[in-house]
């Protein structure tokens, strides 16, 4: 049974497609966006239509950007010789947040998962291996997540990239600050105890 207009009923299923959000967030949401004066939503929705014309992927690094390279790439400033994998755009934002990193980056836009069929083609692999074979870089740092899909990404990555003669990283894990180490699992660990260093 229908307790909405046809309309608000499609926008409140619109709203639970969006990962994270259930039914009682979708419909909080479109009864938002119904209170808000025309004008906004106009601009919300054309912001959506906006940015789906609009942003595209950097031809090097496969970030996402707004037409030809993206920022990182077209920095000077950046280490070229150094190349940071990452699964996700989100993951370029949050190792800039450290500030740490200088370096550019390679996005692969997902790992492979054989339960969800995604393989090596269906990832921005070949772009890298690409890059790579051109020489001048002389570290790639694998920083995907330390779960299967990620860790099993990782290293057929650094399985292609062997002839190349260039070091292949990965991200050292372990407990994290303010963590406790009696509630750590046998697998971080044993990442802790690998990736110890001097003080």
């Amino acid at each position: 049974m229908e307790y909405f207009p046809a309309p608000l009923e499609k926008l409140v299923e619109q709203f639970a497609r969006l990962p994270g959000i259930g039914g009682k967030s979708a419909q909080r949401l479109a009864f938002y966006m119904l209170g808000l004066p025309e004008e906004e939503a106009k601009e919300f929705a054309d912001a959506i239509l906006d940015a789906k014309r609009s942003v595209t992927c950097c031809p090097v690094c496969q970030n996402f950007t707004a037409g030809g390279l993206c920022p990182i790439c077209a920095s000077p400033k950046r280490d070229s010789s150094t190349i940071c994998v990452v699964a996700d755009p989100r993951d370029v934002a949050a190792i800039e947040r450290s500030r740490e990193y200088d370096g550019q980056y390679h996005v692969l836009h997902g790992v492979i998962s054989p339960l969800n069929h995604v393989g090596p083609d269906d990832l921005a692999i070949k772009s890298l291996v690409e890059r790579v074979a051109k020489g001048g870089i002389q570290e790639v740092i694998m920083a995907t997540n330390p779960d299967t899909e990620g860790e099993a990404t990782a290293m057929y990555i650094a399985r292609l990239l062997k002839p190349f003669d260039v070091r292949v990283t990965r991200l050292a894990y372990g407990i994290p600050v303010g963590g406790h180490l009696e509630f750590a699992d046998d697998a971080t660990l044993m990442r802790a105890l690998e990736g110890r260093r001097d003080i």
